[in-house]
């Protein structure tokens, strides 16, 4: 089985180096051999871990969760259904994410709209609104 440095690991999962170190400090990775020169040694199923755990990353899952999931993974007392539990959460907090990032898109929509692009910094309309405390309580 070919063995890789942390500098190939890095290269072939597309992380940096303090990536893969970052992830071994938080149990993501286990901590691999090393040979007597103190160089680490991954193994394929290294990688493999890695991209899963990028890919989980891309789809939104906190590095929490996806410790989580490979707990349940390797756990016979769990089932698919427990992982399909934990994904349709996942989907309604993005939901809500989208949701909040849409009310911040027209909140910049319409303070954009107040301004008409001249006149000097000190009447613009954009920072008069955001120091204005009216749109601080609309927020709360």
């Amino acid at each position: 089985m070919e063995q890789l440095t942390i500098g190939q690991l890095a290269k072939k999962a597309k992380v940096n180096i303090q990536t893969v170190r970052y992830y071994e400090r938080r149990g993501l990775i286990p901590e691999p051999p090393r040979l007597e020169s103190g160089y680490r040694q991954y193994s394929q199923s290294d990688l493999a871990r890695l991209q899963f755990i990028k890919h989980a990353k891309e789809l939104g899952f906190t590095l929490k969760e996806i410790s989580e999931l490979f707990s349940l993974r390797v756990d016979p007392n769990y089932t698919c259904a427990d992982v399909k539990r934990r994904t349709e959460a996942k989907i309604v907090d993005v939901a809500g994410k989208i949701q909040a990032l849409q009310k911040i898109k027209e909140e910049l929509t319409h303070l954009a709209g107040l301004c008409w692009g001249s006149g000097p910094i000190s009447e613009c309309p954009i920072l008069e609104a955001l120091d204005s405390k009216d749109i601080l309580e609309k927020k709360q």
